[in-house]
């Protein structure tokens, strides 16, 4: 069984187990499917190299599209990150991405879509890495789920601590800015994980593509807590 199809199983007996990540109006709110695939010719290595102009550029397609936020991302083998030497260690580069990004404006509130403990958290501050990021834990029975949230602003990792509660639906943090979040356009990456190790504050986000298969066991799709496909723009 696939970490997806594990959790799958589990909304399925508990349907209102989960709750919101970001303020979504289902019957009005349009999400706006950001390919960063290679295939996306806009994505020239300039832009990419220049965060402002990045920026603008997907800010641009939220006006256009008049969208209230830019989604997607999950396994997507993404082009973009050639844009950090963080993502390009000697033999196979990363470039398979495993969580879903949500794009919008910096400031954005981020909430615990379900209860659970503050895990960890750190400040990754180094160009293309995540910024702050707070992961937190569940337990469910038969299994443990852990939570990522990256590219936040500062003030977000403030006053927790390990063991910290955290209630369903409460607000837990906001998008960062360029400044504070890795050099990157305001976004979250969010990412369920069933098993991090010893990881503290910090999981890889992206991946090898060879390694798929493997992370098919560990990371489910977020989608399934996010329930968002009915708002994506066709």
């Amino acid at each position: 069984m696939t970490a997806t199809e594990k959790l799958a199983t589990y909304i399925k007996a508990n349907p209102n187990a989960f709750g919101k990540l970001v303020d979504l109006d289902p019957v009005h709110d349009k999400l706006y499917p950001l390919d960063l695939t290679i295939s996306n010719t806009e994505l020239t290595p300039e832009l990419l190299a220049d965060t402002a102009a990045f920026s603008a550029w997907v800010d641009g397609r939220l006006a256009v599209n008049n969208c209230r936020y830019a989604v997607g991302g999950y396994m997507e083998h993404r082009s973009v990150y050639n844009r950090s030497q963080l993502f390009n260690a000697d033999g196979e580069p990363r470039r398979l991405h495993l969580g879903v990004d949500i794009w919008g404006p910096a400031g954005t509130p981020v909430y615990a879509p379900v209860a659970g403990t503050v895990h960890s958290f750190a400040d990754n501050n180094n160009f293309g890495d995540y910024g702050p990021t707070i992961i937190l834990q569940y337990q469910f029975t038969g299994f443990t789920l852990y939570s990522l949230y990256g590219h936040l602003s500062r003030e977000s990792i403030e006053g927790l601590h390990e063991g910290m509660v955290i209630q369903k639906n409460q607000l837990i943090a906001t998008f960062g800015d360029a400044s504070e979040n890795g050099s990157w356009p305001p976004h979250l990456h969010f990412q369920l994980m069933l098993d991090i190790g010893d990881a503290n504050g910090d999981y890889p986000g992206v991946g090898y593509y060879s390694r798929r298969g493997e992370y098919d066991q560990n990371i489910p799709d977020p989608e399934l807590v996010l329930n968002f496909a009915n708002a994506i723009k066709a």
